[in-house]
């Protein structure tokens, strides 16, 4: 069977910027799949292109199978969800979930009875007669979902829908989002700049930078195992430790990654495990945020990011340690090898870098 989404070499230029530049990429059916990346990285671009409002410069984009870069809109089987859900304020709830069902003249019986299963799935069957301005955001992104769903696409492709909903409604709508997927079975793309929405819905994500893909892989690959300090950096906080300071701690200059939450802190008199990594160095920042602790550690004018959950640890033991003089150990196994130089500066640079 065909892939849902086949990116076959496609490039997209706007006069002299090169927005997508040399993208492959291959999205399974059924998958829940995210586009992550910054601003201007070439992510939105990419659903644009899937959705036909823009076309490849070069290269070819197939859905399932079928080679699409010249189609309209209108001729491919996507549907998209944005931001500003983009609902018609006239009219009411039904009314905006049937009208692309109208347009394409469905039955007027067929076309209620398939607003209500699109209502029932976002859990809003009873407010079909309310406007939406009569709705909270979180229930009007429902809507655009309901609408985007009821014309039953193949595709469905949302462009961070949930940025202008709050944090807790929004970590609310991620569950629900992937619960809606599993349900209805179809492929999902989600773009978004958000690292932890990423992480939190996906199967498998892309990582996008300056128009080219840095990694694909399921969020656990690319959070555990970056594959250079581009994504170590966007995806989550993690410490790049390069060629001098590696070739001090493990005997080799090939450089490393290790996530703050991958290093314990301790007396200096704690003597470290066997087949652990460990370095001595001064507390110079301690941050109390509830459930963790973060630590800034100076390492010979170098500075390391320690994360550790407070299990026993109140607040005042937290800021009592600034200033002291600390051992930092992790496993070897924690260490994650970079596949390529850690020092792109062209895109956002990991908080920690120890060594040059």
């Amino acid at each position: 069977m065909a892939s849902a989404v086949l990116f076959d070499n496609v490039s997209k230029h706007f006069a002299e910027v090169v927005a997508v530049d040399g993208v492959d990429l291959t999205i399974e059916d059924g998958e829940f799949f995210s586009m992550l990346g910054p601003s201007g990285s070439g992510k939105t671009t990419c659903l644009r292109m899937i959705a036909g409002f823009e076309r490849p410069t070069s290269g070819r984009l197939l859905l399932r199978g079928t080679d699409v870069s010249g189609l309209p809109p209108y001729d491919r089987d996507v549907n998209t969800v944005f931001q500003d859900y983009a609902l018609f304020p006239h009219m009411t709830v039904a009314e905006n979930v049937g009208y692309g069902l109208m347009v394409r003249k469905v039955g007027q019986a067929e076309r209620r009875n398939r607003v209500d299963e699109a209502l029932a799935l976002v859990h809003l069957e009873t407010l079909g007669n309310r406007r939406p301005a009569q709705l909270s955001g979180g229930q009007r992104q429902r809507v655009a979902l309901a609408r985007a769903l009821v014309n039953r696409p193949s595709v469905l492709l949302l462009d961070e829908p949930l940025g202008a909903l709050d944090l807790k409604l929004r970590q609310e709508m991620q569950i629900e989002l992937k619960a809606l997927q599993r349900e209805v079975g179809i492929t999902f793309i989600y773009v978004t700049h958000d690292q932890e929405e990423a992480l939190t819905m996906s199967d498998r994500l892309a990582v996008f930078n300056h128009g080219r893909v840095e990694q694909i892989g399921t969020p656990a690959d690319v959070y555990e195992s970056p594959r250079n300090a581009f994504v170590a950096g966007f995806v989550g906080v993690s410490n790049v430790v390069e060629s001098a300071m590696a070739a001090r701690l493990r005997g080799a200059p090939e450089p490393f990654t290790v996530r703050p939450e991958k290093i314990t802190l301790s007396d200096r008199t704690v003597e470290p495990p066997d087949g652990t990594v460990s370095v001595e160095g001064t507390v110079i920042e301690a941050t109390y945020l509830g459930m963790y602790s973060r630590y800034r550690v100076d390492v010979d004018g170098a500075v390391l990011l320690v994360a550790s959950q407070n299990l026993d640890v109140d607040h005042s033991e937290v800021g009592a340690i600034r200033g002291k003089r600390v051992r930092l150990f992790w496993s070897e196994r924690s260490c994650r090898p970079l596949a390529e130089a850690a020092d792109d500066e062209k895109g956002p640079r990991p908080l920690t870098r120890l060594g040059s």
